[in-house]
C-alpha cells in the first residue's frame, strides 16, 4: 500500500488543473448513459484535485460531493465551479474518512486518485454509500507506446537525477503495485468494464513543463531548491526535441466501471 500523504500535491495546484491530461466530454457523457447517471443524482468524486471530474458530471445535472485531503485542491476545485456556474459540497478529507455521514450516492469516481488509497478497505467503506445499481469509475489515462517517447525518456532522466526517492519510489509503485482491476475482481465491484477515448495532442515545451509540475514526484517541493536547474536541463532538452517536431503524445483516456458483482 502506497503511504498516504494528505498533502502530497499542494505544490502542484497551480499546474494541476491546466496542464494534466483532460477528461474529454464524450467520455464524462458516455459514462453517465451508460450509468444511468440523472439530472438530481448524486456523485463522489473521491480525490477530486482542482474538479475536473467533480464539475463536469456537476454540469449534467448531477449533485456532487468533492473529496480530498488539500485544502488548496479544494479551493481550485470550488473557483473552477464558481466560474462554471455550478455548486459543489466541497469536504476536507480522504479515503480514510468515508462513512455515513456522506450519504448515499449514484456514481463515486476517482481522476487518478485509487492508486493512494487503501484501495480494499476504500471498495468495502464504498459498498454501504454506493445505491442499488450504482457503480466505481475509475478515470485514468495511459500514454500508446511508441509516441512521445523522447520527451518521456529525457523525464525520467531528470527525475532520477533531480528527484531520485521519488523517482525510485514511482518506479516500486509502477512495478509492484497489484492492477486495479486484480483488486476490483476480489470485491463486491467485481463487473467490470473500460471506455477510452484515444487522440494525438502537439505539446508546446510549456505545457510539457506544466504537466511535468503536476506530477507528485517532479513537484515544485519534490525538487526543492533543485528546481531552477531542473527546469533549465529540461527546456534545453525540450528545445533540442522540438526542432525534430517530436513533442507529442498519443493518449488513451479512459474510464474503468466497476458494478456489483449482483445486482442489489
Amino acid at each position: 500500500m502506497v503511504r498516504f500523504e494528505p498533502h502530497r500535491f499542494r505544490s502542484t495546484v497551480p499546474y494541476y488543473a491546466r496542464y494534466r491530461v483532460p477528461y474529454p466530454d464524450r467520455l464524462i457523457d458516455f459514462v453517465a448513459r451508460h450509468c444511468g447517471l440523472g439530472p438530481g443524482d448524486r456523485v463522489l468524486d473521491l480525490g477530486c484535485g482542482p474538479g475536473q471530474l467533480a464539475v463536469a458530471f456537476a454540469r449534467l445535472g448531477a449533485i456532487v460531493t468533492a473529496v480530498d485531503p488539500e485544502p488548496a485542491m479544494l479551493a481550485a476545485a470550488k473557483e473552477r465551479a464558481r466560474e462554471a456556474g455550478l455548486t459543489l459540497t466541497l469536504v476536507e478529507g480522504s479515503s480514510y474518512d468515508l462513512g455515513p455521514a456522506l450519504g448515499r450516492f449514484r456514481l463515486v469516481t476517482m481522476g487518478r486518485s485509487f492508486h493512494w488509497m487503501d484501495r480494499e478497505a476504500t471498495l468495502i467503506a464504498l459498498d454501504s454509500l454506493i445505491e442499488p445499481g450504482g457503480a466505481v469509475v475509475l478515470f485514468s489515462d495511459r500514454r500508446i507506446e511508441g509516441a512521445g517517447a523522447n520527451w518521456r525518456l529525457l523525464l525520467d532522466r531528470l527525475r532520477r537525477d533531480f528527484a531520485p526517492a521519488r523517482a525510485a519510489e514511482r518506479h516500486r509503485r509502477r512495478t509492484e503495485l497489484e492492477p486495479h482491476e486484480a483488486v476490483l475482481l476480489r470485491s463486491v465491484f467485481s463487473r467490470l468494464e473500460r471506455h477510452g477515448v484515444i487522440s494525438r495532442r502537439m505539446l508546446s515545451p510549456d505545457e510539457i513543463v506544466g504537466r511535468v509540475y503536476s506530477l507528485s514526484d517532479t513537484s515544485p517541493e519534490a525538487l526543492g531548491d533543485r528546481q531552477p536547474a531542473f527546469e533549465k536541463k529540461l527546456r534545453a532538452g525540450l528545445a533540442r526535441l522540438s526542432r525534430k517536431h517530436e513533442l507529442s503524445d498519443i493518449l488513451e483516456v479512459n474510464a474503468l466501471i466497476a458494478r456489483r458483482s449482483q445486482m442489489l
